[in-house]
């Protein structure tokens, strides 16, 4: 690999990277999804739920809650509605950097396709330029974007490295997410300290061990507060 650390300034894409951001007027979604006119049919699905467990939702604690949850899992599923060309917004700069790129510590709440019980954990995405760089604010804001469905963390960290790779090309990319799953905490076996780790690498991450290897030693460093 070649050293071209003297050239990159990781800040100064931050800087553009935000610029872009105001430029495109505001978050990259399609406002709140499909128009579903009042949400009359979710709010009575909710009252239905709410009687089958035995409660009354028209007593006054619970009879606002149809109309909150629908507004929640818009807001937890909005993931579905982020446009992606908006989301990158010409984010990528051709910088002459060919050494490893890794963010961490970049969190995120998802929710089991399988109870819709929360999941919730950090990430870490690495990627070997080939020519161009991404915005660093892009990355979370990627992470988020699959977060905000109804996932399985195995499709979630595949989705990531997969697009990531589609869109900038690198050499390779490299992603490892940890989170405790509710669904496992708080039913079922009950394990409170559980926590799932995945990983999913691609290209050069996948063919040489030695790239594999430095990314791992990055996760493993204790993090620098700044």
């Amino acid at each position: 690999m070649s050293d071209d650390r003297s050239s990159f300034d990781p800040g100064m894409i931050d800087d553009l990277d935000d610029d872009l951001d105001e430029d495109a007027g505001g978050p990259a979604r399609s406002d709140q999804g499909p128009e579903d006119g009042d949400g009359a049919a979710f709010r009575a699905a909710v009252r239905h739920i709410l009687e089958e467990i035995g409660e009354d939702p028209s007593r006054e604690g619970l009879e606002k809650t149809p109309a909150r949850v629908r507004r929640m899992y818009r807001e937890l599923t909005r993931g579905y509605h982020v446009d992606p060309d908006r989301l990158i917004n010409n984010a990528l700069f051709d910088v002459a950097y060919s050494e490893m790129v890794v963010v961490r510590g970049i969190e995120f709440y998802s929710l089991c396709e399988h109870h819709l019980l929360p999941f919730y954990g950090t990430a870490a995405v690495a990627y070997i330029p080939d020519g161009r760089v991404i915005g660093l604010s892009k990355i979370p804001r990627i992470v988020e974007m699959f977060a905000r469905r109804l996932q399985v963390q195995e499709r979630m960290t595949a989705q990531i490295a997969e697009f990531l790779m589609e869109r900038l090309h690198p050499q390779g990319v490299g992603v490892v997410m940890e989170a405790t799953h509710l669904c496992t905490v708080m039913r079922g076996v009950g394990k409170q300290g559980t926590v799932m780790t995945t990983s999913h690498v691609l290209g050069i991450f996948r063919s040489n061990e030695k790239t594999r290897a430095e990314f791992l030693a990055h996760l493993q460093r204790p993090p620098t507060g700044v």
